[in-house]
């Protein structure tokens, strides 16, 4: 019996160790582009356009964590599904509205801001991207 025993832990154990390793190599490969707090819920190419394609998206910032200043290669819009306060870079603190949406162009620098209230910032979007590009480009 204790034989069994061991062989079933032993089993249990590298089971174990294969899913956590397997969930260690799937965080690993998200591009270095990316933002760790965007959970992707569908991606298609855009109809008729084969070198567009479209992205929703959710992401959830808590409170210290910051949006870095970024652009995309197309046009995103957001919902703001939770409201939360939160303060750009050399600007005093300010409520970014439950329910709000917004909007970004093109290569258009936006966001560069921290979470700065008790409340975590929700928001659903919609990327239309050009095909194969990396979906945030940093900017200073």
């Amino acid at each position: 019996m204790p034989a069994i025993r061991i062989k079933s832990a032993a089993i249990g154990a590298a089971l174990f160790c294969l899913g956590a390793a397997t969930g260690l190599f799937a965080q690993s490969t998200l591009p270095a582009s990316d933002s760790p707090q965007r959970v992707e819920l569908k991606r298609a190419d855009l109809s008729g356009t084969p070198n567009i394609e479209v992205i929703v998206s959710t992401a959830e910032y808590k409170p210290g964590e910051s949006v870095e200043r970024h652009s995309h290669h197309g046009i995103e819009a957001a919902y703001v599904i939770q409201g939360a306060e939160i303060q750009p870079a050399g600007k005093p603190a300010m409520q970014l509205a439950t329910g709000a949406p917004l909007f970004n162009l093109r290569d258009v620098k936006h966001a560069g801001f921290k979470v700065v209230g008790s409340t975590p910032l929700k928001l659903f979007t919609v990327h239309v991207v050009d095909k194969g590009a990396p979906l945030y480009d940093y900017a200073p």
